[in-house]
């Protein structure tokens, strides 16, 4: 399945490749991703297309350090995340579904991620 989506000003617009329709999202109560309401899907890099130059996202990294958070220098809008699988080593990401075009969220079945206590 073929997805597309952006921040809210349009400046970051990215395109990803899922095996089967997106049918769940997982709402971390982190700290930063409680208080930007984000539901993730995760997914290897190399499915993801960043359709914008690079130049114009941010990265906020906190914490390890580990994930580089992704957002828009215009408007703020955080659509994304990288950094690799800590188990595999793969480069992955963690799409923020709020920013997908097309994708119904009332529908989504939401697993609950307790990464406060990590």
């Amino acid at each position: 399945m073929h997805y597309e989506g952006s921040c809210h000003c349009g400046r970051i617009a990215f395109a990803f490749e899922s095996a089967e329709p997106i049918t769940g999202a997982l709402s971390c109560n982190c700290s930063i991703c409680r208080r930007r309401g984000s539901l993730l899907w995760f997914g290897p890099r190399s499915a993801f297309e960043l359709k914008s130059e690079a130049a114009d996202l941010e990265s906020y990294r906190f914490n390890s350090g580990h994930i580089d958070h992704h957002h828009c220098r215009v408007c703020g809008v955080a659509p994304f995340s990288e950094a690799p699988d800590p188990r595999s080593g793969e480069q992955t990401v963690a799409v923020n579904l709020r920013c997908v075009d097309g994708v119904d969220l009332d529908a989504l079945e939401i697993t609950r991620y307790d990464g406060a206590s990590r």
